[in-house]
């Protein structure tokens, strides 16, 4: 890939297959549903997303959607919504988010961030969808590095990020706030351009 183009004529993918996985990128209309995973998801979301503090209604959400759908086709942000997919490869339930996000297009980096509903953590979903992104990141978007960035304490996180071939380089002290807004540690881990 030639890293000179302007990133808005780069043809990046609406959707994205995995074995047990659909990502798509987001759309008008999908507010409501969104509104309603995140309130079902607050006591699992709340203690690592500022964004996840209270319920969101429809209509916020929705704005955040068109939003995101935004930056996607200007390539400032590339959102995902993370879906079961369905034997016939469509997608189902709406099981959460995924992105690359804080992209820096001069030096091709770009930071993965997800979230997935509590009744559908620990299935592998999150794991494909980082493989995904990965992929895409390096294979079609000429990415030279890829990091994923969480609180030191968020566990089940820096697991996806190990499994997902993922190399620890540090812990950044006090690098954060915390929802609470105490100092928080976050952990880097990134892959690179082999």
């Amino acid at each position: 890939m030639n890293t000179n183009t302007d990133p808005l004529l780069i043809e990046v993918r609406e959707r994205l297959e995995g074995e047990r996985t659909v990502l798509q990128a987001p759309r008008a209309g999908l507010g409501a549903e969104m509104a309603v995973v995140i309130a079902q998801s607050l006591s699992h979301l709340r203690p690592w997303m500022p964004w996840a503090q209270e319920a969101p209604t429809a209509e916020s959400s929705e704005l955040v959607v068109r939003r995101m759908h935004a930056d996607f086709i200007a390539r400032r942000d590339l959102c995902f919504q993370i879906y079961a997919r369905r034997p016939d490869g469509s997608a189902g339930r709406l099981l959460g988010g995924t992105g690359l996000h804080r992209i820096d297009w001069s030096v091709r980096k770009f930071e993965i961030g997800y979230w997935i509903r509590p009744d559908a953590a620990g299935q592998g979903h999150v794991s494909e969808a980082v493989r995904l992104l990965t992929s895409l990141a390096f294979d079609r978007l000429g990415a030279r590095r890829v990091e994923i960035r969480c609180d030191a304490k968020n566990l089940k996180s820096r697991g996806v990020a190990e499994r997902c071939g993922f190399e620890l380089e540090g812990v950044l002290r006090r690098d954060a706030l915390g929802v609470d807004g105490t100092p928080r540690d976050t952990a880097l881990y990134a892959r690179i351009m082999a």
